[in-house]
């Protein structure tokens, strides 16, 4: 992939070969960002573990204190009061049967997390084709299959997001906006990766964190020591 002048410019101010501790790489992708709109910042972290066997699975929730500087939409299936419950909390969508169609047959994607009852799950596996591959499908590890729909709606509207692997063992996870600053920046993936510390499986043998990068939405990825990473 070609890049323009500008990011090449900023490109220089990271040196591939070393691998920061985590308070310069924040500072680093603030200097590095390219675009003129507010960049959105990401973390990509590569496990020493297997997803290919059910008990070196990672995979979870967390709140992060400062958000992700993005509108949650959710979608909610629910019926009766737990519907109503829903709509309270903010939900920007609630219903049940009635989006399948809308889902499988006019590609309506207009939310960002999806949360179910366990008696509406039923009705949610018909779509496991469509939500599946997008990462939209509710589960119980992640807090998205529960009867208090209301704290689940109210959780991912202040700042909750969803953490899994890839079938290359890595998680991609955004951690705020460049405005955001570093001290936030900071405690937003100090509470992301104590979360996924703690998430170790049993299983799992050798370097647990292999790798660990962050960047923004245009600018180049910096190399974070994943040694110097602790709870």
């Amino acid at each position: 992939m070609k890049h323009g002048k500008k990011y090449q410019e900023k490109a220089k101010l990271v040196d591939r070969t070393v691998l920061y501790d985590v308070n310069e790489a924040i500072d680093l992708v603030q200097k590095s960002t390219v675009a003129k709109f507010d960049e959105t910042v990401e973390v990509h972290i590569k496990l020493g573990i297997d997803s290919r066997y059910a008990e070196q699975q990672v995979r979870g929730a967390v709140i992060l204190p400062h958000g992700t500087g993005k509108k949650i939409r959710t979608l909610v299936f629910a019926k009766g009061a737990k519907a109503d419950e829903a709509e309270k909390a903010g939900a920007d969508f609630v219903g049940g049967e009635e989006f399948i169609p809308k889902i499988q047959n006019e590609n309506w994607f207009d939310y960002d997390v999806v949360v179910a009852t366990p008696d509406m799950m039923g009705v949610v596996g018909r779509l496991g084709k469509v939500l599946g591959p997008k990462g939209l499908m509710p589960n119980p590890k992640a807090g998205t299959v529960t009867m208090d729909v209301a704290k689940a709606v109210q959780d991912i509207k202040a700042g909750k997001i969803e953490y899994r692997l890839d079938k290359s063992n890595i998680i991609h996870v955004v951690i705020g906006k460049v405005s955001f600053g570093s001290q936030k920046l900071k405690e937003n993936f100090d509470v992301l990766m104590s979360a996924i510390i703690k998430a170790k499986p049993s299983a799992a043998k050798g370097q647990y964190l292999k790798s660990v990068a962050i960047a923004s939405t245009m600018g180049p990825g910096i190399k974070i020591n994943p040694l110097k990473i602790t709870e």
